[in-house]
């Protein structure tokens, strides 16, 4: 038989897992056109950029000769058809290494890994060196052509604050569209150790975006010693919406990015709190929220194979042992207590596998034990081994048992009627009850929970007698007057015997 508890869940192929990230996402870019998609994104966010620069240059009255802005907005122009191109095809050769695991359809190695893990902060690198060289370009010219040298600080100084809002847009929505490549690179390879760009990081960046850039610019307009009358009215509505607009979207970003892992972390920590540990949480972040989802994921594996154990400890040693074992640790401990025996075993065992052959028998005891099993249970009782075709069976340890010489006389019944209602077998019970000693026995690396005393032999000696009696259960008599409730109605006095090693006379009871 195979055990559905004994196995793990299946590993994800990686098209359910891109699967998983895309569905919660929306949409993002992946397989083998996620590196060209993203940068093509990257380039129209940073056309918008450009463009809401170039419209803040042009827009403002300061006196400015429209001849002194012709050179500048050219040279603005061929830089932008020389730079854009270029950082557009060092954004691929630098994640090169990332396209090429992706279009071989392969999990990436630990160095390509941590090489796609990059790709937020490589393209917005990128895309910063290129604002800032035309920050610089366009300050050198513009003080040339000018009349006032000065104007050149405030066209390079406004690029350049230009170019820290779109670089670390581009960070954020990189971060965003990139995900499924993420997920990917951390399912092969979960985050470990201390991470940089963590959500502190990524919030201070949000408030740079949305505070601090659009909080200097108006500063430094009026500050501007080229432009002493001051900044117009349009420049200043102009920056300010341009400001409430790139913090919606910073704020959309990162809200996102933080607040939807955080509800799939929730959800997946209720499930496992409703016993639930078939939790998969898609690690899709390389920072302090990547590192919680993997530990979900652990801690759900963890508790999956505790229950595994515990499942299959219980089954070897009985629910009750392996709970008992549980609360009070490995070694339980010896102790005298009352219980009731039970022995059970087949009659003619030796001729019915002869004529079954080994297999069949295997499943005709498979069938009996399951109803001496569910029986014992039943009634409390725990089935303490399985002797080849036989079972010793126990009420009142290792917990105590209101009733355990009822409850064995019971099962004792109920066990003969189910096996003769099945018909397959023939078996003899005994039933005995009295002081044993309970506990662990065998060596430090090897337990075995036991009960040993005379009422275990007595039980052993009374089932084969039982075998050759009508209702094939035989106790001995202080069981039954032990018994509460009506129980004894169901026996009858049967022959006083002497049991092969005790030395004196049993007075024994049967079914009535």
């Amino acid at each position: 038989m195979t055990d559905d508890h004994g196995a793990g869940p299946p590993a994800e192929a990686p098209e359910g897992l891109w699967r998983r990230v895309t569905d919660r996402a929306g949409w993002v870019p992946s397989g083998r056109l996620a590196v060209p998609l993203i940068v093509l994104v990257v380039m129209v966010a940073n056309m918008i950029g450009v463009g809401t620069v170039v419209l803040l240059l042009i827009g403002v009255e300061d006196g400015s000769s429209t001849a002194a802005r012709t050179p500048v907005l050219w040279t603005a122009a061929g830089y932008l058809v020389l730079a854009f191109p270029l950082g557009g095809l060092a954004g691929l050769r630098r994640q090169r290494v990332t396209n090429r695991w992706l279009m071989a359809g392969r999990p990436p190695t630990g160095e390509e890994a941590r090489h796609a893990l990059r790709l937020p902060l490589d393209t917005a690198l990128i895309a910063g060196c290129v604002w800032f060289a035309g920050a610089l370009l366009m300050g050198v010219v513009s003080a040339f052509v000018f009349p006032d040298p000065r104007v050149g600080w405030r066209i390079g100084v406004a690029v350049a604050l230009g170019g820290v809002a779109t670089a670390g847009v581009t960070y954020l929505l990189v971060a965003w569209a990139a995900r499924a490549v993420t997920a990917r690179a951390l399912a092969e390879h979960p985050p470990v150790g201390r991470l940089a760009l963590g959500v502190r990081i990524r919030l201070l960046l949000t408030w740079g975006l949305t505070s601090g850039v659009p909080m200097l610019g108006v500063v430094l307009l009026y500050v501007d010693p080229s432009n002493p009358r001051g900044p117009g009215r349009t420049a200043v509505v102009f920056l300010v919406v341009v400001a409430l607009l790139v913090g919606a979207l910073a704020t959309l970003l990162i809200a996102r990015a933080v607040g939807q892992p955080l509800r799939e972390l929730r959800e997946a920590v209720q499930r496992v709190g409703a016993g639930d540990y078939d939790v998969d949480v898609v690690v899709d972040d390389a920072g302090e929220i990547g590192l919680l989802q993997e530990g979900v994921n652990s801690m759900a594996a963890g508790l999956a194979e505790r229950e595994r154990l515990r499942d299959l400890f219980g089954r070897h040693v009985g629910t009750t042992v392996a709970q008992q074992a549980l609360a009070t640790g490995v070694s339980l401990g010896g102790e005298e207590r009352t219980v009731a025996a039970l022995f059970v075993d087949i009659a003619g065992s030796t001729s019915l596998v002869r004529r079954t052959g080994p297999e069949q028998m295997v499943g005709l005891l498979n069938r009996f034990f399951e109803v001496v099993v569910d029986t014992i249970e039943g009634e409390g009782g725990l089935v303490n081994k399985f002797e080849g075709d036989a079972a010793l069976c126990v009420f009142g340890a290792p917990t105590d048992h209101p009733d355990p010489a009822g409850a064995a006389l019971r099962a004792a019944r109920r066990i003969c009627d189910a096996v003769a209602a099945a018909g397959e077998v023939d078996v003899g019970v005994g039933v005995a009850c009295g002081r044993v000693w309970a506990g662990q026995v065998g060596a430090a690396s090897r337990l075995e929970y036991t009960v040993i005393g005379d009422p275990v032999n007595e039980a052993a000696r009374l089932t084969e007698l039982a075998k050759d009696h009508p209702g094939r259960a035989m106790a001995s008599e202080s069981t039954v007057q032990t018994a509460g409730g009506d129980e004894r109605d169901h026996w009858a006095t049967g022959a006083e015997v002497e049991l092969r090693g005790r030395g004196e006379p049993t007075r024994t009871w049967v079914r009535a």
